[in-house]
């Protein structure tokens, strides 16, 4: 475990990017021991916080909060969003009386963009901050970050149609960790489980395709195999929403 030396100097995102890339690692453990320490005095959600911390350090090496706006789909994966935006010394009072939020909260800081509860108005919310910036000729980035579970959500794939409508310079980030309250299920969630497992199927399938093209009249049997393989995914999986 990391001694503490790196984190009590990061007051502000600012201040992480300037830390060499081969010490964000050391980083990531200091916040992950920070939040475990402190939930385990004032409760908290854990697992959800933990599973972001890299990509919150990530996110805030590379964007400028606040001036671009990072929505959060859940809120309560934002405890190390809170850490790298000035409220590490706050942090011991997580969800105590007088002490700061569990979830992101405009009140409580500029770095927090949108109040999210649970969940699903990341995208809709980023979509709307991004309409305000261009009306107003700003330049700033917005970001979404959303997990599997919370896209499967109908708020979200509105938001996502009505973004795709407008063609808006936003961001989008999708973390696919096949976790959520309960197991995800549906079309999209197998469409996510078929691109993860993408790379293997493409292999598979390029070795039969060059297979087929050694016999004789090769390239009709590969014109054959790909068809039939289109006829097999309709009948085994009709109308994949994002194909």
């Amino acid at each position: 475990m990391s001694d503490g030396k790196i984190l009590t100097g990061i007051r502000s995102p600012e201040e992480l990017k300037g830390v060499p890339r081969e010490r964000l690692p050391d980083v990531a453990a200091e916040i992950r021991e920070m939040i475990v320490r402190c939930v385990s005095n004032t409760g908290g959600h854990l697992a959800s916080s933990l599973g972001v911390v890299e990509l919150t350090i990530a996110l805030h090496f590379v964007y400028s909060c606040p001036q671009d706006r990072i929505v959060w789909d859940v809120g309560h994966q934002a405890y190390a969003h809170k850490i790298l935006t000035g409220r590490a010394d706050r942090f011991p009072t997580l969800r105590t009386h007088g002490g700061i939020s569990g979830f992101p909260r405009i009140s409580e800081s500029p770095s927090d963009a949108f109040g999210t509860g649970h969940s699903g108005t990341s995208i809709s919310a980023a979509l709307g901050l991004a309409v305000a910036r261009d009306l107003n000729r700003q330049t700033h980035k917005v970001i979404a970050v959303i997990g599997d579970g919370s896209l499967s959500s109908g708020l979200a794939l509105e938001g996502l149609n009505q973004a795709g409508h407008h063609k808006r310079d936003l961001v989008v980030v999708l973390n696919d960790n096949e976790w959520s309250i309960s197991q995800n299920v549906g079309a999209l969630s197998g469409y996510l489980n078929r691109i993860m497992t993408g790379k293997l199927y493409t292999s598979f399938r390029r070795r039969v395709e060059n297979f087929l093209k050694s016999l004789p009249h090769g390239q009709l049997m590969a014109k054959i195999g790909r068809r039939a393989e289109e006829l097999t995914k309709g009948f085994i999986v009709p109308g994949i929403l994002f194909e």
